[in-house]
């Protein structure tokens, strides 16, 4: 009777404990929203499989500035999401709050003709506006504002507007001031 009860106390201390562990994995630890974009603040950002130096390195980043979208935290560790799908998980310490976008991520082949996508940028958040220049697909910018229908972006020191759906590291009706 007594080993047992033992072994009953022991089941629901470790049940307990795994109970404890993994309501922890979804807490919001920062305060901040979650899923959120951020961007990368070094060239060599290692992700890992898992929340902790102990998990293997499953590929690095090689980007300063790239927008990775925030998918949850645990701890000082968060899992982020690339524009391709892969997920991951991120020392926060290497994640910057800077807003950042990638041009049409998802049209980084040619045309048909041979050409790379391009998109325009404007001169006002307008599509009857002066386009100020033509950004490849895959193009780094900085978000400086976002209105839910267009950015004012940074992109290689030209600053001009682009349509908020040809971006990824901006949620469709969000706004940035």
């Amino acid at each position: 009777m007594r080993q047992g009860l033992a072994t009953r106390i022991v089941s629901i201390l470790a049940a307990a404990l795994l109970g404890a562990a993994a309501a922890g994995a979804g807490e919001i630890v920062s305060g901040q929203p979650v899923p959120r974009y951020v961007s990368l603040k070094s060239d060599r950002v290692n992700v890992r499989k898992g929340p902790g130096t102990d998990y293997p390195i499953d590929w690095v980043f090689n980007r300063a500035g790239l927008p990775v979208e925030v998918i949850d935290e645990v701890e000082t560790w968060r899992q982020v999401r690339d524009s391709e799908g892969a997920k991951g998980w991120v020392l926060q310490s290497l994640l910057s709050g800077r807003r950042t976008a990638l041009v049409l991520p998802w049209e980084t082949g040619t045309t048909t003709e041979g050409a790379s996508m391009t998109v325009p940028v404007h001169a006002t958040a307008s599509a009857s506006s002066t386009v100020v220049a033509l950004v490849e697909a895959g193009t780094l910018a900085s978000l400086l504002s976002c209105d839910r229908s267009w950015c004012h972006v940074s992109i290689e020191g030209e600053r001009g507007y682009v349509e908020q759906i040809k971006l990824w590291g901006v949620y469709k009706d969000e706004t940035i001031e």
